[in-house]
């Protein structure tokens, strides 16, 4: 009996850390407005400076 608790309880840390671990990780993932992603689209040469200005007044106007 007492060779179980040397298993038990072991696990049970480390199934408690990684859980505490996952949900920590997803608070503190940073939700990008659209504009952000414009910005970065424009910056890695995706899109053109027209398409950019473009985009930009359709967001602006949905605002």
């Amino acid at each position: 009996m007492k060779m179980w608790w040397w298993i038990l309880i072991p696990a049970v840390l480390v199934l408690g850390v990684f859980f505490y671990n996952g949900r920590n990780r997803q608070n503190t993932l940073k939700r990008e407005n659209p504009m952000d992603i414009l910005d970065k689209r424009l910056a890695k040469g995706e899109i053109s400076k027209e398409e950019y200005e473009e985009q930009k007044r359709t967001l602006n106007t949905k605002n």
